[in-house]
């Protein structure tokens, strides 16, 4: 059985962090718009082709050549599942996305929405940094590197912040969150799919309350 889960949550909520966990332990394969429209574009394919056109003449990619991608990875993949990550963002993406995996005999079987404390996430963001050589993630005031400067995995002196991980434009990216996309709550709601949980525990405690979600399924 193909399982099917959206994740929701405003920026900085943990939702990357989360779908790479069930990537690596369920064999899921994450879904990412970003990442599906860059991968497309360079195919070559006609789907690709019409990407590429789209983006160089610098517009904004349709709701339709979005589901058209979505359509493509579903049909090609064996995967146990999908994490669909940054879609759908409006009801009439989800009406999309509903559409099309019903012409699959597929469906949406969980979507959790990662809540958060606004003030808690905006601290929790703007003291985030990372290695720009391995990766690794500190923070400030919850996990600082051990040697001022210094990455503690690879002892790279290279750490660097998000030049839009600060309060004001943290507080726009949530206030567009909240207008374009927190509708969808009240919807998957309606349709029973909705599930909880408290997206600023820690890690671990998200996944095991995310996995016990899945297991109720």
């Amino acid at each position: 059985m193909t399982l099917n889960i959206i994740l929701l949550g405003p920026p900085g909520a943990g939702k990357g962090t989360q779908a790479r966990r069930l990537v690596e332990e369920r064999g899921l394969v994450q879904l990412s718009t970003g990442d599906m429209l860059r991968e497309a574009r360079s195919s070559g394919t006609e789907m690709g082709k019409v990407v590429a056109e789209v983006m160089d003449k610098g517009q904004l990619v349709t709701d339709e050549i979005v589901i058209g991608l979505i359509r493509e990875k579903l049909e090609s993949s064996d995967a146990p599942g999908f994490i669909f990550d940054g879609f759908p963002r409006t009801l009439a993406q989800a009406d999309a996305l509903g559409e099309l995996l019903g012409d699959m005999g597929q469906k949406v079987d969980a979507v959790i929405e990662m809540q958060v404390d606004d003030e808690a996430l905006v601290r929790r963001i703007t003291g985030r940094y990372t290695c720009g050589n391995c990766g690794e993630v500190y923070h400030d005031e919850t996990r600082p590197t051990a040697k001022d400067g210094v990455c503690d995995v690879c002892g790279s002196t290279d750490l660097r912040r998000r030049a839009d991980d600060n309060e004001d434009s943290l507080k726009t990216r949530l206030l567009e969150y909240y207008k374009k996309t927190s509708p969808l709550i009240g919807y998957y709601y309606a349709k029973g799919e909705l599930h909880r949980i408290d997206g600023l525990a820690a890690v671990d405690e998200v996944a095991a309350e995310l996995s016990a979600v899945l297991a109720r399924l």
